[in-house]
């Protein structure tokens, strides 16, 4: 079925930034493609989006399992007829700890997630914006892509290696019509921040006092950041990261 709203596509999109990310673009009209590992919470998503108004569909997917990835985007095609919009936001924050203490299973299962997981979202993506003439994806980075961050090496390295990513696909498709950016948010009041901060309220709160903006943003925040990169407002902007963290990396 074709049709003339805009599409978005959003991998990582039961919690958090990628649930914020998914109301923020149906509030602005778009028809809605969730996914994720979980059928109830993703069935659950898709149904709150239609009562909001908007057409929308889950699609239970793994993002590091190439063939998983392919049905997503052909499922995302024979439901709508076109991406106009995809948000790579499926992450993990692996197993936190010095670089001494790391293992090739957290090596692995972090770079799957994070950078296999992009790098095939991305194969099939792209694909399919080239044969519609245009398009624009949003990649999720962390300020934790631009800078160290003592305790999570594979996590940084991960993030370092998505805006490589990010900046070469760019360049690739500069030409047709098809852009391709990143945001890089700092601490979000999210599941991932407290795991990072071991669920701890002074580790938490030492965290933020280190903040320009002393706080950390809301989903929502980085959400309508998302939504602006996707839209026709940012048709010039591609290849770039967008730090969206209070201050933090002006310093």
């Amino acid at each position: 079925m074709t049709t003339k709203k805009p599409t978005v596509l959003i991998t990582g999109a039961l919690t958090g930034i990628g649930r914020a990310t998914a109301l923020a673009f149906a509030a602005e009209g778009y028809q809605v493609v969730v996914s994720g590992r979980r059928k109830q919470a993703g069935e659950e998503l898709a149904d709150e989006l239609r009562l909001a108004g908007t057409e929308s569909e889950f699609v239970l997917a793994d993002v590091t399992d190439e063939a998983q990835v392919q049905n997503l985007i052909k499922k995302t095609l024979t439901r709508f007829g076109r991406i106009d919009v995809a948000v790579n936001n499926a992450g993990t924050e692996g197993e936190l700890g010095p670089v001494t203490g790391q293992t090739i299973a957290n090596y692995r299962a972090t770079f799957d997630t994070n950078v296999l997981g992009v790098l095939l979202s991305m194969k099939y993506q792209l694909s399919a914006m080239q044969s519609q003439g245009s398009g624009s994806i949003i990649n999720l980075s962390s300020i934790a892509g631009q800078i160290g961050m003592a305790g999570a090496s594979v996590y940084v390295a991960s993030k370092h290696a998505v805006e490589g990513l990010t900046k070469t696909a760019a360049l690739e498709v500069a030409s047709l019509g098809i852009r391709v950016n990143a945001v890089a948010p700092g601490p979000v009041d999210t599941p991932m921040l407290d795991r990072f901060t071991g669920g701890n309220a002074e580790a938490r709160a030492g965290m933020l006092a280190m903040m320009p903006a002393k706080r950390s943003a809301e989903p929502e925040e980085i959400a309508q950041t998302i939504v602006f990169l996707g839209s026709n407002k940012a048709r010039y902007i591609t290849g770039q990261s967008i730090a969206v963290d209070g201050g933090y990396t002006a310093q």
